[in-house]
């Protein structure tokens, strides 16, 4: 059996999934940016469920690329990620145990700087400026 990268169910995962994505479909600025491409949350939900499964639990129940969707999605800029990784810090913090959340952010920071990276590399303007917003 592997050993997960921090103490974890299924059900607290599952629990984070659901309440943040209650929060991205009321925010401002990231709800219409979902919506754009998200036309069945249920379905959405426990695919990223999965994604989180394989990255703390390494199960192999994932299979996509997030990198490629965030680029192909055409309306994903780099500035968003602050808001992104805010309300997923917010959901942590409601959703677990404090360490339990520090681990997790500690994990989300780490994709999230990953796919920013990724988004910025297509997302410059002239003389290589990153477009931010």
């Amino acid at each position: 059996m592997t050993l997960a990268r921090f103490p974890i169910t299924h059900a607290q995962i599952d629990a984070v999934v659901a309440d943040f994505y209650a929060a991205i479909r009321a925010h401002p600025k990231l709800g219409p940016v979902f919506a754009a491409h998200v036309t069945d949350w249920p379905p959405h939900e426990a695919k990223i469920a999965r994604f989180w499964r394989n990255a703390i639990l390494f199960e192999r129940s994932y299979d996509g690329n997030p990198m490629a969707v965030h680029k192909a999605a055409g309306n994903v800029r780099p500035g968003m990620f602050d808001d992104w990784l805010a309300l997923f810090d917010a959901t942590l913090a409601r959703q677990l145990p404090p360490e339990t959340a520090t681990q997790w952010s500690a994990l989300a920071h780490r994709i999230g700087r990953g796919l920013r990276m990724g988004v910025v590399e297509g997302q410059t303007l002239q003389g290589g400026i990153p477009r931010l917003r």
